[in-house]
């Protein structure tokens, strides 16, 4: 079967809350209650309303099993470059393994390309040694070390 990647819809972000929702080890605190949704919807309309966010959907058999962010960032650093960031990079539990990960990156690498980015980054939850070994299958390096506060 093969793997669309397209953007995502606000129908769309009722899935994507729930695949955030089961992921055990993101700790975001996301949830599919259906209470919540108005959250999710704010924020994809804030992301759908940038012009250099973009909210994207894998999508098997007609199903929602993928979704990632993209960010272009351009900075004084590296003369004036671009650079694209990824983020929320999430793959359904029960389609890890069947090259949906590796499409969504390669979209996101392709984006990057076309708009004449000088790198491509992404961050991973320190605790996911599997996804850091697919990170680096593809090609990517472990080159800095990041770190967060939190506000709320």
């Amino acid at each position: 079967m093969d793997v669309e990647i397209r953007p995502a819809r606000r129908e769309d972000v009722a899935a994507i809350a729930a695949m955030f929702a089961g992921d055990e080890l993101g700790g975001h605190g996301d949830s599919a209650d259906p209470a919540d949704l108005p959250d999710y919807t704010s924020a994809f309309d804030a992301i759908d309303g940038s012009p250099n966010d973009q909210l994207f959907v894998a999508v098997r058999g007609g199903e929602i099993v993928g979704t990632f962010q993209t960010t272009l960032i351009t900075s004084l650093t590296g003369k004036g470059s671009t650079n694209l960031t990824i983020e929320a990079v999430h793959t359904r539990s029960d389609m890890r393994g069947h090259g949906i990960g590796e499409a969504m990156i390669s979209h996101a690498i392709e984006q990057a390309r076309t708009s004449g980015a000088r790198l491509v980054q992404l961050m991973s939850n320190a605790n996911r040694a599997g996804a850091h070994r697919f990170y680096s299958r593809l090609g990517f390096s472990q080159s800095h070390l990041g770190f967060k506060m939190k506000l709320r």
